[in-house]
């Protein structure tokens, strides 16, 4: 089971801090020193508020005004391609095993990257998505809830995640878990895990 941001594809919050800087004609590191991802961003992230308000709480605490439209841009620029040999390494898993994707996002991005990613999305057996599920990693519920939706035992799942968070999130409720600093990483454990 693959995180995608950071995992499949790259992400790049500088993208966003430098285009919303830009429409408000601030300095990007005014914006870079007060974005967080606080309890607004956790609730975006499960579903419970739409992007609208979420834009709405970062006005506040970027202290800038800008329009939903211009977030949004912004928002949406974090998406850079794929890491090279993804597509690749992941088609040849899904003809051996089955394999799946969990993803902390929002619907704005789902639906950006659906379209985006939709070749190798497509790979997947099932792509998991804390909007939809109401939960979000780290959370055991989250990892819970992923594991019956698949019908595996915890232990007979392989997690892959940039954030160590996470990672020690599915070790705790028995998952075989990996930090991904490089693509590398991915390869060397797969190769271990099949032999």
């Amino acid at each position: 089971m693959f995180d995608l941001g950071g995992v499949v594809f790259d992400i790049d919050f500088e993208s966003a801090f430098s285009c919303w800087a830009n429409y408000a004609g601030v300095a990007v590191e005014s914006i870079q020193s007060r974005y967080r991802m606080d309890a607004t961003y956790a609730q975006h992230e499960r579903g419970e508020i739409e992007a609208a308000e979420y834009f709405a709480a970062l006005r506040l605490s970027l202290d800038i005004e800008i329009s939903d439209q211009q977030f949004a841009d912004g928002w949406n620029a974090i998406f850079k391609q794929e890491f090279a040999g993804a597509f690749e390494l992941i088609q040849s898993l899904a003809s051996r095993l089955p394999i799946y994707a969990f993803s902390n996002s929002n619907v704005m991005h789902r639906q950006l990257w659906a379209r985006k990613y939709a070749d190798t999305l497509a790979l997947f057996r099932d792509v998991f998505v804390s909007c939809d599920l109401g939960l979000r990693k780290p959370e055991a519920a989250a990892f819970r809830r992923v594991t019956a939706c698949i019908g595996a035992e915890a232990q007979n799942i392989l997690f892959f995640d940039d954030t160590r968070e996470n990672v020690d999130g599915a070790r705790d409720i028995g998952m075989s878990a990996v930090q991904v600093r490089n693509f590398n990483d991915i390869r060397i454990k797969v190769t271990e895990f099949l032999e």
